[in-house]
């Protein structure tokens, strides 16, 4: 049998959950499904970061047992954590331990140059990392990007059209905010119609990165383009030394 590289995934954390008596640390099967589809094996990872304070060396000797991570949606990131002076009302979902091992996991993998995928909130962590900054809410119901199905365009000459064959996609949605300042090095490398960065690379890097705003885990069991981000994670994951 085919060694399946190990993909490290943090867990969100769950208030409730069908068929558990108490909270959860979950991951969206959709996502599991696509790594395993991709021939890596997902590994759910407990964010451990006591009074919101993650310690790097702990973090770093965790991801060290990994050959790539993925770092998936979830709830917002605090604002305080990008320097904002102010939260917006509508933000919502924060917890101080996941922000803090999300933040460091990230920080850890970009460092040792670990193969990262990041999605939805995963790009907003990353970007926070290198001192990017994010809008806090895109305007309400009327212009968000939640429950949204929407073209989104590729740069050409980008990672994304070599990764994906394709030099634009139907993007699967769920965000009510999105990157206002890119952090060092990082270059967007797709926006939606209405100019949204929906995608960030790091072109300098030596290792394997690619973010992206949108889920393409909710569409990659049909859509080759999707699944290829997930593929391409693996294969870097199986050249990890």
């Amino acid at each position: 049998m085919t060694h399946r590289p190990l993909i490290a995934i943090p867990a969100r954390f769950a208030a409730t959950t069908s068929a558990l008596r108490h909270a959860a640390e979950v991951n969206a099967r959709a996502l599991i499904d696509a790594v395993w589809r991709a021939g890596g094996e997902p590994v759910t990872l407990h964010p451990h970061a006591p009074r919101g304070e993650a310690d790097p060396a702990e973090v770093a000797a965790r991801l060290s047992r990994f050959d790539a991570l993925l770092l998936p949606g979830g709830g917002d990131i605090a604002p305080h954590r990008y320097g904002a002076a102010h939260t917006h009302e509508a933000v919502y979902d924060v917890d101080d331990e996941q922000d803090a091992f999300d933040l460091e996991l990230a920080r850890q993998a970009l460092a040792s140059a670990v193969p990262l995928l990041a999605v939805c909130r995963g790009l907003q962590v990353v970007n926070t990392v290198l001192g990017g900054t994010l809008h806090q809410d895109m305007g309400g119901p009327a212009r968000d990007h939640r429950h949204l199905r929407h073209p989104v365009s590729f740069t050409p000459g980008s990672a994304l059209p070599r990764i994906t064959g394709a030099d634009k996609t139907e993007a699967s949605c769920y965000h009510h905010q999105h990157v206002d300042r890119p952090g060092e090095g990082l270059t967007a490398t797709a926006r939606a119609a209405d100019g949204t960065i929906e995608a960030l690379e790091l072109p300098e890097h030596d290792g394997w990165f690619l973010a992206v705003q949108w889920h393409p885990e909710d569409t990659a069991h049909h859509d080759p383009v999707h699944q290829r981000l997930f593929d391409a994670l693996v294969q870097a994951a199986r050249k990890t030394p």
